[in-house]
């Protein structure tokens, strides 16, 4: 596909990894620490920790425009700004330049991505819970997608394993719907949340408000060249303590250290080339992003890790006359059931107590409440099938709620001085289900500038998801009833929320039982190409309501360990 004559390289590694956020970070680490010699390709930067986190110490009054983006800025980062977050000028540079890298849509998807080493380890939301026993089981019985080829007992011991490399706090309540981890102390809640946590227990059965378990260092437990969390709530720009969980802070280092990668930045990976004679993957196609010369890498085994839309693109490019439709695509499953979590909806409320209380530094994570709809044990009936969690937080207002037009002089001064009234807020995480028609494809009429196609979208939310969107509505108004608050403010921006908002995209290369419906198998091989492993979200085959990154770390570490003990016997073998 790409003219010109490729630099095939002289060195054979064992293993590439393509990628190095969440789960490239995890691949690497894993396969460097088992031995083998591992090629590690990022389309990006490159970021070291520390010291390439440029806004990391920096306050208010040291952004050239006090956080805002100027007309120029947002004209490059149109589809990036859609969030309403990603380009402040804080963390602006770790997402990219929408016209530098550009894709359309023929129905809207809101796709956040940054090139960078790290990748999206850096600017996560970082809860980290575990999918449940009935999320493994729920397309089989319900009928919706196809079938896990692996159960939660499968996937618990990796569950264990990255919970406690990483750290994870928060406070294990023996949920089925997020089942107990190894948790180290959590954040504690301040005084309204401790009280609606409290008022929802008594008054709501089935209801747990719950500490958030996100991947931020608490408690004594230490970890290799990374320190506690500091409360600042800068956690986008990178922390410099290495406080909460990322790539650049955790897994790379650990994977440099063995002295058994080599990380390559600026390195576009646009094939993984098939030999039809050895009927394997034999290695790994590059574009230098700053010299846009070609390489060709070869390799035993190769991890795709490089997110849900790009590692099914790389496949989908890496046509061959045995796989004319990109790489293990026999199913032609491959780029379709994209899902995403839908939030926006829930609600507020303002908290007419604990005037006299206020809360020491800046706590980066509130309240879960769990799943608890079409679960076992509960009677309320639901047009829908699947469920939602909640994510919320309490706080007092600042100064900005002031309005100067409203008082000047002494008396602003003095309004300003006061902390605001106690507001609550909670959202819901909803599933979405694996629907065929949602979907990415290759547009070749739209070239970027190394001439690769770029991506185009048909996702959408459908019928089940826009009515549980009412009941999160719904629900989130009852238990703030329940909580006994008065001034409640529903909320849900379904005409502004679209696939991709959530970014927590996933489904492309789902994993299955049957290749005739599924591209990998239950340890994340293309089925017909099993020297080839896809580890991040595109090999989800439900979504869950639960943020998935967690279950990437899992799953990666499961398939790399895997992966590499294979790799292993096969050359004691030929050894021998």
């Amino acid at each position: 596909m790409q003219e010109g004559k490729e630099k095939e390289q002289p060195v054979e590694y064992d293993a590439i990894v393509i990628g190095t956020g969440i789960s490239g970070g995890w691949a690497a680490k894993e396969l460097c620490e088992k031995g083998l010699k591992t090629l590690v390709l990022e389309r990006g930067r490159m970021v070291r920790h520390v010291v390439d986190y440029p806004t990391m110490h920096m306050e208010a009054w040291d952004f050239e425009h006090r956080s805002e983006t100027t007309a120029e800025d947002r004209k490059r980062q149109e589809k990036q700004a859609r969030t309403g977050y990603t380009t402040d000028e804080q963390w602006r540079h770790w997402f990219v330049d929408d016209i530098d890298h550009p894709y359309t849509e023929t129905k809207r998807f809101d796709w956040m991505r940054g090139y960078h080493v790290g990748g999206r380890s850096i600017t996560w939301g970082r809860h980290s819970y575990r999918l449940g026993p009935q999320d493994f089981e729920a397309n089989k019985k319900d009928g919706h997608g196809v079938d896990w080829p692996i159960r939660y007992q499968d996937l618990a011991p990796w569950y264990d394993k990255v919970e406690d490399y990483i750290g994870v706090c928060g406070k294990n309540i023996g949920s089925d719907q997020v089942p107990d981890g190894k948790l180290t102390e959590p954040m504690p809640f301040n005084c309204v949340e401790e009280d609606f946590a409290s008022r929802v227990h008594e008054n709501m059965e089935g209801r747990v408000v719950t500490h958030a378990r996100v991947a931020h260092i608490t408690g004594d437990k230490t970890y290799e060249g990374r320190g506690k969390c500091q409360y600042r709530d800068r956690c986008m720009r990178g922390c410099p303590f290495g406080g909460y969980f990322s790539s650049n802070a955790s897994t790379l280092p650990a994977a440099e250290r063995t002295g058994n990668m080599t990380l390559r930045a600026n390195s576009i990976a646009y094939e993984i080339v098939y030999d039809e004679t050895l009927k394997k993957a034999t290695g790994v196609r590059i574009i230098d992003t700053l010299t846009k010369e070609k390489y060709f890498y070869k390799a035993s085994i190769i991890f795709c890790c490089a997110s849900a839309i790009a590692s099914a693109a790389i496949l989908l490019q890496s046509r061959s006359d045995r796989f004319p439709n990109g790489l293990g695509n026999d199913s032609g499953e491959l780029g379709h059931n994209i899902m995403d979590h839908h939030l926006g909806a829930g609600a507020y409320a303002v908290v007419e107590e604990h005037e006299d209380k206020y809360y020491k530094g800046r706590k980066p994570a509130g309240f879960y409440i769990p799943r608890f709809r079409n679960v076992e044990g509960e009677t309320e009936p639901t047009d829908f099938i699947r469920g939602f969690g909640y994510q919320g937080s309490a706080s007092r207002s600042n100064w900005k709620r002031a309005i100067k037009e409203m008082s000047y002089g002494e008396d602003l001064k003095e309004e300003l001085m006061k902390p605001g009234p106690w507001v609550i807020g909670m959202g819901g995480f909803g599933e979405c289900l694996p629907y065929h028609q949602n979907k990415m494809s290759l547009n070749y009429d739209n070239l970027d500038e190394w001439g690769l196609p770029t991506v185009d979208f048909d996702v959408e939310y459908k019928e089940n998801e826009k009515k549980m969107r009412k009941d999160i509505v719904e629900q989130a108004v009852k238990m703030m009833k329940a909580a006994g608050y008065a001034k409640i403010m529903p909320y849900d921006n379904q005409e502004e929320f679209y696939p991709g908002l959530g970014i927590h995209e996933m489904g492309t290369a789902r994993m299955g039982r049957d290749p005739k419906t599924s591209v990998l198998g239950k340890y994340n091989q293309v089925h017909t190409v099993p020297n080839v492993y896809v580890t991040d979200g595109a090999c989800m085959t439900s979504s869950g309501c639960q943020n998935p990154s967690l279950t990437y770390m899992a799953i990666t570490a499961r398939a790399a360990n895997y992966a590499a003990e294979k790799l292993l016997r096969e050359n004691k073998s030929k050894a021998s």
